[in-house]
């Protein structure tokens, strides 16, 4: 028996809607609609490379050297940006997820993240993918199952698809007044407002020869609380990712790091309820009590198919 790189192959559906889950890390492996790519995902044969449709707790994005201090006893996580010397995108995302539920058109996920390296602390992680008329909606859940305080913050690693070869052709809206600045090893050192400079992508702009691997913050809202990230295809059609309000941050990266084949072929919009380095800054950090538990919701709205 070959047993996929990321486990278990979940498929849900709705209309012409597809979306395929992972066992490994509860990932968003594939998303389509209409018979069109909505999201650039990975094959069954393949890992999750680059981040790809990934969960990401508790913690998303960069810890710098792996190192934070909790309730002043020093923390030392695993270093899995060994490039960068940090810590990246939490502990979850290469684990086996247990499938706790699952119909024609949802599938709901858990995990109990346990106390290891760094992390002394007990977390029970849900994640609810459902399908509708409207698009995909992905809600996660976290508890704090231990007998102290701690810390956490999520995030996700969809890339949008662009359509064509690439994401140079494609047109993106990002409401967000700010963005972070960060050091070499991007790790925050201050932020700036986006106006008037070429991250300001409050009205669409062509992505061209841009070379995206920012944090955005300051987002403009909706009447509904959610804000919009949008992605127009060179024939017309467009794909949005939308967040509510426990999502103050976005990452939009272009794959140029990334190995060839996967370099600025799909556009990674990446929600985060926390910067980069929060678990250090504090910024936007949630601090869960015994038996608290946070919720946050994301989404991707594919779009009706040009005429």
């Amino acid at each position: 028996m070959v047993i996929p790189p990321s486990g278990e192959q979940y498929e849900i559906r709705h209309g012409d809607q597809v979306v395929v889950l992972t066992e490994v890390g509860a990932g968003l492996r594939a998303y389509a609609a209409g018979g069109r790519p909505v999201l650039e995902g990975f094959e069954a044969g393949e890992r999750a490379a680059g981040g790809r449709g990934q969960l990401l707790m508790p913690w998303p994005n960069r810890i710098r050297g792996g190192r934070y201090r909790w309730r002043g006893e020093a923390q030392q996580l695993d270093l899995t940006e060994p490039a960068k010397s940090g810590a990246i995108h939490g502990l979850t995302r290469w684990v086996t997820w247990r499938l706790i539920e699952r119909g024609e058109t949802h599938a709901r996920f858990g995990y109990v993240l346990h106390a290891g390296p760094g992390w002394p602390f007990v977390l029970g992680c849900e994640v609810d993918y459902g399908l509708g008329p409207d698009g995909l909606v992905v809600r996660t859940r976290a508890t704090n199952l231990g007998a102290a305080p701690c810390p956490y913050g999520t995030g996700a690693h969809p890339y949008l698809h662009p359509g064509g070869a690439g994401v140079d052709d494609a047109v993106v809206t990002v409401p967000a007044r700010t963005r972070l600045l960060v050091d070499d090893v991007s790790i925050p050192i201050g932020e700036e407002p986006v106006e008037g400079t070429s991250h300001d992508l409050r009205q669409p702009q062509p992505i061209g020869a841009r070379r995206l691997d920012s944090t955005y913050t300051d987002l403009e809202r909706d009447a509904d609380g959610r804000a919009r990230v949008s992605l127009t295809r060179p024939d017309g059609s467009a794909v949005t990712l939308w967040v509510d309000e426990a999502y103050p941050y976005l990452q939009l990266f272009t794959g140029d790091t990334l190995p060839e084949t996967r370099r600025r072929t799909g556009l990674a919009v990446e929600p985060m309820t926390c910067p980069p380095d929060a678990f250090n800054s504090g910024a936007g950090l949630v601090v869960l009590d015994p038996g608290q538990a946070h919720e946050a919701s994301w989404g991707i709205e594919p779009g009706p198919p040009v005429a």
